[in-house]
């Protein structure tokens, strides 16, 4: 979520001129902007070559940590287990550089409704499957399901994003995830913290992770994530303290885990004594299989964004912009076709739900919606539409899901919407 610009030459200096002049123009218009700052349009080299429906992945890349919790016998060593693989989720998610310390671009690709995302890893936690889709376009929502048949292990989830101005670029995240393990029958309902730009002023652009998110377990656990960031007098970076205690006692925690989620941290028991130090930065991740483009779905998010992504690994903003635009305005053109019609898109792997009374048991507040009721639609996995889609795949026919059309990308090219 970095900021990058393309190796810089004699002849690159005008451009990188160019784009900090225009950075600077965005972020101005994003200080008087009114509203949810993820309807704004940001300048196409700004624009990271990845949607967010991606951003799912990040989940379980790291699959033997994910199923780590249902090979463990007792119950708090379960809810640790979980808060440690919650915690390796977090650097690549969040770092402004990748794996090979090159900063990565600031925005990732606003998902259009309908898009999905499919994957699978294979290694020796057996295969772990991943179905993602934008389930929302106003208010965005993505929702997820992450499943490792071999160990019983589930994880489904939805994340309503709103951004806003109030110093610098805030991000909240709101709804939550349920992590499910089949063999103990527990469940465990995870919330994300909030995020906010750092490195503005000086064209460093970082995110950096604040207040607090907590882990409810169905056992009577809570882990409870405190981040903060460097001050102006003291601490570092990338910090947090995680505490992990038995619901009727808060105050004496059993493990308190604390240090960089980019980095490493200890973890401690309850007397303070160091029990182990994990070095996130030496996780090896497990690639994800992706189909190839050509066999993915009109509706996929790498076959359907590839023009777009193309020109902007090209650094050619003019080509971004243009490919960019005709994915928007097909949709728009889609929407007003669905509005004439009296017709509602429907989703392809997920369900609206009234209520979920899991979230509802663990949650502490009791509540799934917000103040504002931006996270108040919950969206649930549904099994029967997945079984069906895959039925007809194996026989070769179209799927029955949208029976008008499969995809509003590029089916209005030619026509211009205002």
């Amino acid at each position: 979520m970095s900021l990058q610009l393309a190796p810089v030459r004699c002849d690159d200096k005008r451009d990188e001129q160019h784009h900090k002049s225009a950075w600077f123009q965005f972020v101005k218009s994003v200080a008087t902007f009114k509203g949810d700052l993820t309807s704004l349009t940001a300048p196409p080299f700004l624009l990271a070559p990845q949607s967010i429906v991606e951003y799912s992945t990040y989940w379980a890349e790291h699959p033997n940590l994910l199923v780590a919790p249902a090979k463990e016998t007792t119950a708090e060593k379960r809810a640790l287990k979980v808060l440690q693989w919650f915690l390796s989720t977090l650097k690549h998610q969040h770092a402004s550089k990748d794996e090979n310390g090159k900063r990565k671009k600031m925005k990732p690709l606003n998902p259009f409704l309908g898009e999905i995302f499919l994957g699978k890893w294979q290694d020796n936690a057996g295969t772990t499957n991943l179905v993602t889709e934008q389930v929302s376009h106003h208010p965005p929502a993505t929702a997820f399901k992450i499943w490792n048949d071999t160990h019983g292990v589930k994880l489904e989830g939805h994340v309503a994003p709103k951004a806003y101005f109030s110093s610098t670029i805030n991000i909240e995240r709101k709804g939550y995830s349920i992590l499910h393990l089949d063999k103990h029958n527990e469940d465990y309902c995870i919330t994300m913290p909030k995020v906010h730009v750092e490195g503005i002023v000086t064209f460093q652009i970082a995110p950096e992770l604040s207040g607090v998110s907590y882990i409810h377990s169905s056992t009577g656990y809570t882990s409870r994530i405190n981040y903060s960031s460097k001050g102006w007098v003291k601490g570092k970076s990338n910090s947090f303290i995680a505490t992990l205690y038995a619901d009727e006692n808060e105050k004496e925690p059993l493990y308190v885990l604390e240090g960089r989620w980019n980095d490493s941290y200890t973890i401690k028991d309850g007397k303070g004594k160091i029990l182990e130090t994990v070095d996130l930065a030496s996780l090896q991740r497990t690639p994800l299989d992706v189909a190839p483009i050509e066999h993915q779905h009109p509706l996929e998010s790498r076959r359907a964004w590839k023009s777009v992504v193309d020109a902007i690994n090209a650094n050619d903003v003019f080509a971004v912009g243009h490919e960019k635009s005709k994915i928007e305005n097909a949709q728009r053109a889609l929407r007003r076709q669905e509005k004439d019609a009296g017709e509602v898109w429907s989703r392809r792997y997920f369900t609206r739900a009234e209520r979920d009374p899991v979230a509802e048991r663990l949650l502490v507040t009791g509540k799934t919606g917000g103040a504002d009721g931006h996270d108040a639609m919950i969206w649930k996995f549904d099994d029967e539409k997945y079984k069906r889609i895959m039925e007809y795949q194996q026989k070769g026919l179209k799927s029955p899901t949208h029976s008008r059309f499969d995809s509003g990308i590029g089916i209005i090219e030619i026509e211009t919407v205002s």
